[in-house]
């Protein structure tokens, strides 16, 4: 399969249509990891390029902001922070294997899968949902542009490096977000 990796860098947009295009990329990603016949190495660096910007763009700009605005409680967004670090803990165990054609790269690639689908539907019920009714049109621009340029620079910075993703899964265990 001759598979044309679009990792979707608009720069303006309201931030919570911005973020569901990444969650459809996400899930976008997943299919063609899980498919033997695409390019797996191609897009498991490029799914841990864009996980990995989202988040931490996520957690830089959107949750502080939506919480500055009560939009979403300290709870929801401390457990969004958690989940991302599972994202990465499980991103982590993908990016460690060394073929893509094994059980253990399958086992991996479905617990991925799981963590990130888990997220994102939470995401969307829990914290997407209320900033829809309680943060107007021109904050959720502002807030895109905020999240656009951070997930950009993240990408540019290859946060989707091992190194790196190993560095965020670490710092997460010393901040107890991870057992």
């Amino acid at each position: 399969m001759g598979y044309v990796l679009d990792l979707h860098r608009p720069v303006a947009g309201d931030v919570i249509d911005l973020i569901l295009a990444d969650h459809r990329l996400f899930e976008e990603l997943l299919r063609a990891l899980r498919d033997a016949s695409s390019d797996r190495d191609q897009v498991r660096a490029a799914l841990a390029a864009v996980l990995v910007a989202h988040a931490e763009a996520e957690e830089k700009y959107v949750y502080p902001k939506l919480r500055k605005r009560d939009a979403v409680g300290e709870e929801e967004a401390e457990h969004g922070e958690e989940e991302h670090a599972e994202g990465h803990e499980a991103l982590l165990k993908v990016l460690e294997l060394k073929g893509t054609g094994t059980k253990a790269f399958s086992d991996a690639v479905e617990e991925l899968s799981g963590t990130i689908n888990h997220h994102l539907a939470e995401e969307e019920l829990t914290i997407l949902n209320p900033a829809r009714d309680e943060v107007g049109p021109q904050v959720r621009a502002e807030l895109g542009r905020q999240f656009l340029a951070e997930r950009q620079r993240q990408i540019e910075a290859d946060c989707g490096h091992i190194d790196n993703v190993r560095r965020l899964v670490e710092r997460a265990k010393k901040e107890g977000q991870l057992d």
